[in-house]
This record gives structure tokens, sequence and C-alpha cells, in this order.
């Protein structure tokens, strides 16, 4: 049976960071806002992204920050200058959450949980007049009206405005499945692939490298990539790797993988050893000595470093002293494929940017808006991700209000 609901004025469907956002601005303002969600709970993936500490944003110059997010960068330059990262820290320290400064630049909520932050977040928007309804699948378009899934059968919502803010493909069971595609394809929206960012990658180890380190933190590393240079630490999986350092180069390694068929990721395991003074020490070693004993006396190197040498240099390399420096100081790591989408920590592509308008409306579509991670954009790890989701939020609700014409009705 289908049900009708015709007195909500702002629609926002997706519950993650940009929804939250906007509609905390909109109730604010005096708007009539329903948060709509498939899932039972709002700001799941949120609440993931705490388990790690709740990397809400960077604190490195902000000249330096707005290029992260490559070929976007100018497109979303308005709306994070707007709520730049000082902003989000004062956001969140209103909140109850007060930030630090991690020693790698990034920021933390003191209590490194994103639970407390998440719970008063909430109670602000509900306490400003905002409603949420957890359980509501959007199935597309009824005419300029919208078509839920509920529990109670279909519901047909017909809003004055409507923002999008469904995520992109990554953590499917957390909300953001990528099936709005087909719903917005039916309207003729220009749409660039999902594809995975942020993302381990397949190698191909043997079973042996395997069986004795798999799950093992590769530390001080620095990787080289059309990115750039890095220094970080990365984990050793079942399939490949996986981590940090890695996720600085997914951008570039997926993007060389799907023009070449593979990728090298270049690795300097002895960072600040010069390669003529590693050669030096690595020539002293006793010839009958094994190969991981002279890695770490001459190297310094642990038996992960140790075993991925061993797993990607040649035999060739491995006997010969300057061969051997030469690939502790630049071992090509191989990479054959990006993991899943549904593994990655976030997605590429997404709807075209030129669909929008300077207030993130669809052209082809007025009173329709959208924003977060479904836009054609993407970011390193580092803060970046939530903070231009939190940004376009509530740039899409400020263009949502100004096309309702500023001022909320009654």
């Amino acid at each position: 049976m289908t049900q009708a609901d015709l007195s909500i004025e702002i629609a926002i469907v997706g519950g993650g960071p940009a929804g939250l956002a906007a509609a905390e601005l909109l109730a604010a303002r005096g708007r009539r806002v329903a948060v709509f969600d498939a899932m039972p709970t709002f700001g799941r993936k949120f609440l993931l992204a705490g388990k790690s500490g709740l990397n809400l944003t960077h604190s490195e110059p902000y000249e330096r920050f707005a290029t992260r997010f490559g070929a976007a960068s100018e497109h979303l330059a308005p709306p994070l200058a707007a709520f730049a990262p000082e902003a989000v820290r004062e956001w969140a320290e209103a909140l109850g959450s007060p930030t630090f400064v991690g020693s790698s630049g990034r920021v933390f909520p003191t209590a490194m949980k994103a639970s407390p932050l998440l719970r008063a977040w909430l109670r602000r928007i509900s306490e400003a007049g905002a409603t949420f309804r957890p359980r509501h699948r959007w199935l597309g378009f009824d005419g300029a009206n919208l078509r839920f899934a509920t529990p109670e059968g279909e519901l047909t919502v017909a809003p004055k405005a409507t923002l999008l803010a469904l995520g992109g493909a990554s953590w499917p069971r957390l909300g953001s499945d990528g099936a709005w595609v087909s719903l917005l394809q039916e309207i003729g929206a220009d749409i660039a692939p999902l594809r995975p960012a942020n993302c381990g990658f397949d190698v191909g180890w043997s079973e042996s490298l395997v069986e004795r380190f798999a799950g093992a933190p590769v530390k001080a590393v620095v990787a080289r990539s059309a990115a750039g240079s890095f220094q970080g630490e990365f984990v050793l999986t079942r399939t490949g790797v996986e981590g940090s350092l890695i996720y600085a180069h997914a951008s570039a390694l997926r993007d060389a993988i799907e023009r070449d068929g593979s990728a090298l990721l270049h690795l300097d395991l002895a960072p600040g050893r010069a390669e003529g003074h590693l050669l030096a020490a690595l020539a002293r070693q006793p010839a009958k000595a094994s190969l991981s004993t002279r890695l770490r006396k001459a190297a310094g190197l642990d038996p992960v470093k140790s075993a991925l040498l061993r797993e990607v240099a040649s035999e060739e390399d491995r006997r010969d002293p300057a061969r051997l420096a030469a690939a502790i100081k630049s071992l090509p790591l191989r990479l054959k494929a990006p993991r899943p989408t549904a593994e990655a920590i976030s997605t590429a592509g997404g709807l075209a940017l030129s669909e929008f308008d300077a207030h993130f409306m669809l052209a082809r579509r007025p009173g329709l808006f959208a924003a977060g991670e479904m836009l054609d954009w993407e970011a390193p790890t580092g803060g970046y991700l939530l903070t231009a989701c939190l940004a376009t939020g509530r740039a899409a609700a400020l263009g949502i209000d100004r096309w309702l014409g500023g001022a909320a009705m009654g």
C-alpha cells in the first residue's frame, strides 16, 4: 500500500556526515527537515571511522589542505573555505568533543571516539526540529516526488527541495551501496563509474610469505609512485598490501593499473641510509652468512623487511652486494589489482561536478541537490574525506535555503 507525506519541506536522503551537516544547518534556520536513511540508525560509517580514533580533519596549512582533492580541488574550494579545518575543530568542541593534533598532523577528538560526538550531534539536530526516518530506502522518483520502501510499505514524499547524500559504494553493509547510480542514470545524470579509493592492492605472495607474515606491519618505509614520495608504514595481507602508506599512493596506483595492467610501487626499506654506505656494509659480511643475517647486520632490516626483499628481489640481486643495496633502497613491488570497492575506505567517481550549479543543485532538475562522497571527487585519508563531506553538506544546505527563498516557511 502506498502512503503519501506532503508535510516535508526538505528531504535529506542519507544520514551520513554530509546529510547530517546539511540537516543541522537547515534545521537551525527553521526549515522543516526530514532525514531518511535505509539503515536502522544514522551515521554508521562515521562510527566505524571512530574505531581508529575518528580522524576529523588535518592541521596542515590550509593552502596545502585545499589541494588534496586532485582535479576536484577547484570545485571544492568554496565549500572548504567556508568550513575549513579550524571550523571543523570548533564545531566538534561545541558538541562537547575537543580535539588534538596527532604527530602526523591529523586531528582527532580527545576522547578518540566517534560515539559521544555523534550522539551530541543527533541530539542537536533533533532539538532544532528535524525528524529522522530510519529504515526508509530510497526507490527513486515518482515525477517530482520521492519514493521510499519502509517497514509499513511504500511511501511517497513531496518535498519542496531534496538533498541526496547517499555516499559512495565502500562498506555497503553500512548503507553506502551505490544503488543510487541507476536511479540517477534514469534521469540522465552524468555519473563517473565508482572505483575504489584509499584501498589495498593485490600482489600475489608466495605461500611461505603468507603463512609467516600475513598481517605483519612493515614499518619505517619510504614509498614512491607517481603520487610522490612518502614515509610511513603498511601491512602485508594475505593477498597483498594495505595501510596508510599504501592509501597515500592509491589513486596513482589504481590509475596506473587501469592504464597499464599493473603498477610499480618503489620501497626504500632503509630510509636515512645512503646506498653507498649499505653497499660497504654488505660487502663486509661473510659470504657464508645467511641473507637474513647479512640484511640484519648490514642494513638493520627486521624479519618482515627481509622476507619482503627475499620475495621481490631476484636471486642475482640477493647475491651481489651492489644490486642488493640498490634493491634495499628501491625495491620494485608490482601491484596487480586494487582490492574490491566494497573493501575500500572510500570511492572515486560519482555525480559529475559539471552537473551542478555553484550551490550544488543539479542543473537538469531544479530543487534536487547532492553532497558528500556521491560527488565525483576523491582525497587521501588524513581527515580530508570527512572535512569535504561536512563542507559540501553545509554548502548544499545553504544552496537549498537560498533556492527556497532564504527565509524559513511556516
